[in-house]
């Protein structure tokens, strides 16, 4: 079934406040969702492997800041998903390269990390270029990097099968390297190794955004009721009390 991008956003909206989000966070992890999906990024099949977690989130410990200088910082997110810890993170690596130059953000324990490219490319279009990096699966590695230049509006992204074997400090990590003096690009084409490898550049994500404005977000019909029925969660009980306040 096809739906609006409003239509998506609203119910991601409801969807994520339902679920305990903050005001705020909820708003963020509806517009990550969907940038993925209306860029061609497939946001919807992530936002799948994303519902599983949703309640447990809620009660994992807030992300916190291990080891922090003026360069660089290290941050735990307790397993949380990237839906409600990675704007911050990008925020914090974007502060410290407009003092510093060039700064490097390391995040362990969380999961959904491709939602990372919508706050990339918010970094990106306020003048500071950045790059983020990460690996998934233990048996067959995944590599995958995104980066936008910047002042540039649009980001690429790769992501590619390789030989590699799995580290315990790959598991759920996730690099980002920001810089306000040099123009950062990732690339895993030359990667020794590496194959399958899939590069979706910054022209073709602009495409992809074109074609999902003038056709609509295509959405599996058991995943939009789930969102919906999540969403319910948001409603208030018909009382004399809600009655009262509605108006």
């Amino acid at each position: 079934m096809k739906i609006s991008m409003n239509e998506l956003k609203a119910a991601l909206r409801r969807c994520y406040e339902a679920s305990g989000y903050f005001v705020g966070n909820y708003e963020d992890a509806a517009n990550m969702i969907l940038w993925l999906e209306k860029h061609g990024l497939d946001g919807l099949e992530e936002l799948k492997r994303a519902l599983p977690f949703i309640t447990a989130d809620r009660d994992k410990p807030l992300s916190k800041v291990v080891y922090e200088d003026s360069t660089s910082a290290i941050i735990d997110s307790n397993g949380r998903s990237a839906l409600n810890c990675i704007a911050a993170s990008v925020d914090l690596a974007h502060a410290k390269a407009l003092e510093s130059g060039i700064a490097t953000v390391t995040v362990h324990n969380c999961h959904n990390r491709k939602f990372i490219l919508k706050a990339l490319t918010d970094c990106g279009r306020r003048g500071i270029s950045v790059a983020a990096y990460w690996r998934n699966g233990s048996q067959s590695v995944t590599e995958h990097t995104a980066a936008i230049k910047a002042g540039e509006r649009y980001p690429s992204y790769a992501e590619a099968i390789t030989n590699l074997k799995a580290g315990a400090d790959d598991k759920q990590a996730l690099t980002i390297i920001c810089s306000s003096r040099v123009d950062l690009t990732t690339s895993l084409q030359q990667s020794p190794g590496n194959h399958h490898v899939q590069y979706v550049s910054a022209q073709q994500v602009e495409q992809n955004k074109e074609h999902s404005i003038d056709s609509g977000i295509e959405i599996d019909e058991d995943l939009w009721a789930e969102i919906n029925s999540i969403g319910t969660g948001v409603l208030v009980e018909n009382s004399d009390q809600s009655r009262m306040g509605a108006g």
